[in-house]
């Protein structure tokens, strides 16, 4: 499980109304100010927008002075819209403002609200972590070469010596996973996390069970299926990242013919109409297929 010890924020730059703390597993965390007068000036934008159409007894619609109509208005709503309103484009000036490139969307929270004092918020998230291939190639070779190695009056019966068993996905990923160094955040590493809790909760809920039950029938507790799928998702995270930055180094693409005829091969009419709404999606699972493809020869 992510330790919930934070760690130490290793870059520590600050701006006028935002500061950036990189944390060593590559997490970013954004402290943004939003200033107190912005906040009333948009304030003032939204009561005027509801007082527009606001329905007050005494008045005809639209016509209420803004004094009653914030009166009577939910406080808790239209700070909710001034939110919305201002906090994508605070983020955004922030990011840019610190030359981000963040790879995720980002976890907000919101630290500080409330009339005539300036609003914080923290936003949470992550780039494209750095990776040291470190000589991997070498690695794999050993696992691609050992796999063909025949003893002579040793071959399988009737299969021949250029045939022999090929590496397995497997073996060239745990070797994958030893030779390269890469550090994932958290936060992305927690967000797989949620998108495989909500996948199997939506399974179990499909074959009519609860999560109690499934969980008596597999023995497990709920912290022990969130430690495995902390542990799967890291570990997909690296192996994603890895086989990116392998296709970059090798200059492995693909070409719209192959995404093209993908497409084609595929017999039924929904699923091809899926792929060539996510042309981009499968691009990136043709690219992975060969990348793998690469590795297997080596």
């Amino acid at each position: 499980m992510v330790s919930e010890v934070e760690p130490s924020p290793l870059i520590h730059t600050q701006y006028m109304d935002s500061i950036i703390e990189k944390q060593e597993d590559g997490t970013i965390v954004l402290n943004i100010t939003i200033p107190q007068k912005t906040v009333r000036e948009t304030t003032n934008e939204i009561i005027l927008s509801i007082a527009k159409t606001a329905n007050i007894a005494g008045f005809r619609k639209g016509k209420a002075p803004k004094k009653i109509v914030e009166g009577k208005v939910d406080k808790d709503k239209v700070e909710d819209e001034v939110l919305k309103k201002l906090l994508p484009k605070y983020y955004a000036d922030a990011v840019k403002k610190h030359d981000l490139k963040p790879i995720i969307n980002p976890r907000i929270h919101v630290e500080t609200l409330g009339d005539d004092k300036d609003w914080k918020f923290t936003a949470s998230t992550c780039e494209a972590p750095e990776i040291d291939l470190n000589g991997y190639k070498e690695n794999i070779r050993k696992i691609t070469s050992g796999a063909k190695i025949v003893i002579p009056g040793k071959e399988p019966f009737g299969v021949a010596q250029d045939k022999q068993k090929e590496a397995s996905f497997d073996e060239i990923m745990t070797e994958l996973q030893k030779s390269v160094k890469v550090k994932v955040s958290k936060i992305i590493v927690e967000q797989e996390v949620e998108r495989l809790l909500a996948q199997t909760l939506s399974e179990i809920k499909r074959l009519g069970l609860t999560l109690d039950q499934y969980l008596a029938s597999t023995h497990k507790t709920v912290e022990d299926l969130r430690k495995e799928y902390e542990n799967k998702a890291t570990n997909d995270i690296k192996l994603e990242f890895i086989l990116q930055k392998i296709a970059e180094e090798e200059k492995i693409t693909v070409a719209d013919t192959e995404i093209d005829d993908t497409i084609k091969s595929v017999k039924d009419e929904n699923e091809r109409k899926g792929l060539e709404a996510n042309k981009y999606l499968l691009a990136s699972v043709i690219r992975q297929q060969k990348t793998l493809d690469f590795l297997k020869k080596l």
